[in-house]
């Protein structure tokens, strides 16, 4: 059984209560051992203990010819790479000579397990370096106070404490005026509204853009999106390839993250770059910047490019990573042509500037007995009911090549200096000519990119199966029943989109519809999908909906365009499915 201790005291077991005097010499005892403790300082490279914190550097100076004022001084130490030297050679019992040869760029005690003190009450981690730097010199130098060589000290230590202020006064300016137009732009959109002509998503609060750029505050999905070779190197190919087109140039750089895009642009000539985001990400954007030396060149603005006003009138280039998953799910692309039609000079030109929305026919049994035919018998169960919930799903996923059993054939293509907000609702008739003599499985769908307007070395690259893969991988449309076709048929198809943009509703939605009538009289089931993306959650798939909007906007709070005054039509074969 447990014992419990019983905390309660017997008045017998009380202690006596002390008189005034007992008090005195118990404050004036406590004191003495305070004292006593207080000159008790080991030395960092000896048994020794000294009296005080600078009898004891100054011990280690004159004996083991180690000057840690000097130290400090030589690297620019500040409290915690202080406390990181002198955790280091206690616990290491680092000898003089090894530390009098390191240098400035790599010092030992960088890791954080240096912060653990290895000594309990350490009187010299109780002091301030600066302290030491200053105010206790004479006293850690060997020469004497009044000779040339101490007088030499201090105006050396004087001349280093003023490098570092000023130092961290240039920092604090360069903050402060980053601020300042921050707070400026928000000023002047405060008493400035914009014309609704640019878009419907101008109109939209920031709380309701919120959970889209919050996703974007973590540095996971820049990461991710960095280590993409093919796209990180083609941006860069573009811009550094064709650094004529940048030379002297104003340029702006839509949803910027952590500012690669405009790092590139300023390497490649720009004369500005006017960097925007409004997720948390901008703040390290702006580390990343000032680290890399082109504070000077790159202005960054935390804000959605439809609130902020920009420093400059018209800007020559506009460049944005704005490209979502089947290209325009997700939907940055609102804002870069708001920016376009607000910012962008007459002679200047939006990169990338042409975009191709591909598809093509997949056959692959296995994938499709594994995503679909699995729910036939599970577990001797017939669970085929949940066939129809996973159909509605668009998976994105990297296929192989060589589950392709069709030519690809391209739906739309989107020119970013061209393109209105109401365009990019569309319809495409289109036939895929079959390749192989096998069973359709799946139709897929990618996009590829072009950098071509204006440009002496012209760059691209593609998201398709044929290639080396991309974060943006394929976004595939599976078929509840797979069919049989043959080399050289074609099948014909018809592909709608709506897209319910940022300028809509939120999250972005993209609803996808497959007409497919095909030959032999076979007819597949039109696959509707509403492919909605929850921002922030990283995940393979598109939660889709099986009921189908009777017109494209139903539901929606607002329209894509509130200046087109007809709706698109609603394809009588959609009406009759429905």
């Amino acid at each position: 059984m447990a014992e419990y201790i019983d905390t309660h005291c017997d008045a017998d077991e009380m202690p006596e209560l002390s008189d005034g005097d007992d008090d005195a010499d118990d404050e004036e005892q406590w004191m003495e051992e305070g004292d006593t403790e207080r000159v008790s300082v080991p030395c960092l490279f000896c048994d020794r203990l000294l009296s005080s914190v600078s009898a004891t550097l100054q011990h280690c100076a004159t004996e083991h010819q180690v000057n840690i004022v000097d130290m400090i001084r030589k690297y620019n130490l500040d409290d915690y790479g202080y406390i990181k030297m002198i955790n280091f050679i206690r616990s290491t019992k680092a000898e003089a000579a090894c530390l009098n040869g390191l240098s400035n760029t790599s010092l030992p005690w960088q890791s954080e397990d240096f912060l653990r003190p290895v000594l309990q009450d350490d009187p010299l981690l109780q002091t301030d370096p600066e302290e030491l730097c200053g105010d206790n010199e004479s006293n850690l130098s060997v020469p004497s106070p009044g000779t040339p060589d101490a007088l030499l000290q201090r105006a050396q230590a004087a001349e280093e404490r003023a490098r570092r202020s000023e130092e961290a006064l240039a920092r604090a300016m360069e903050d402060l005026h980053t601020l300042k137009l921050l707070a400026q732009g928000l000023v002047l959109n405060a008493e400035t509204s914009k014309s609704s002509n640019l878009g419907a998503v101008a109109e939209l609060r920031e709380d309701e853009d919120e959970a889209y750029f919050s996703s974007y505050g973590h540095y996971g999905i820049h990461e991710e999106m960095l280590k993409d070779k093919v796209r990180t190197e083609s941006y860069r190919d573009f811009m550094y390839c064709n650094s004529e087109a940048f030379k002297d140039k104003v340029v702006l750089d839509v949803g910027c993250g952590t500012g690669i895009l405009s790092m590139f642009a300023a390497r490649s000539g720009a004369k500005k770059v006017i960097a925007v985001d409004q997720s948390e990400i901008i703040y390290q954007a702006m580390d990343i910047v000032r680290s890399n030396k082109l504070e000077d060149k790159i202005t960054l603005i935390k804000g959605r490019i439809e609130d902020i006003t920009l420093p400059v009138e018209k800007v020559d280039i506009i460049i944005s990573e704005w490209m979502g998953y089947f290209l325009l799910f997700e939907s940055m692309l609102d804002s870069v042509l708001y920016a376009r039609d607000l910012y962008l000079s007459d002679s200047g030109s939006v990169y990338p500037d042409l975009c191709n929305i591909s598809l093509a026919a997949v056959g692959d049994i296995d994938r499709h007995q594994d995503r679909i035919a699995f729910w036939e018998d599970v577990y001797g169960f017939d669970m085929a009911c949940m066939k129809t919930a996973v159909v509605a799903e668009a998976v994105v996923e990297v296929l192989k090549a060589d589950t392709l059993i069709s030519e690809p054939t391209v739906i739309q293509t989107i020119d970013c200096n061209r393109v209105r907000l109401s365009e990019l609702e569309f319809t495409s008739d289109f036939s895929l000519k079959i390749t192989n003599t096998t069973e359709c499985t799946a139709i897929v769908g990618y996009f590829d990119v072009f950098f071509d307007k204006g440009c002496s070395t012209k760059v691209m690259f593609s998201t398709g199966p044929q290639v080396p893969k991309t974060h943006w991988k394929q976004t595939v449309f599976l078929l509840e029943r797979p069919f049989h076709v043959k080399a050289g048929q074609s099948a014909s198809h018809s592909f709608h989109t709506w897209l319910r943009s940022r300028c809509a509703v939120f999250p972005s939605t993209t609803s996808v519809v497959l007409d497919s009538p095909l030959h032999q009289g076979v007819t597949l089931t039109p696959v509707i999908c509403h492919l909605q993306r929850q921002w922030g959650i990283q995940t393979d798939h598109y939660q889709a909906s099986e009921t189908a909007c009777k017109t494209p906007f139903d539901g929606c709070s607002q329209r894509s365009d509130p200046h087109i005054k007809d709706e698109p039509p609603v394809p009588e074969w959609l009406h009759q499915q429905i």
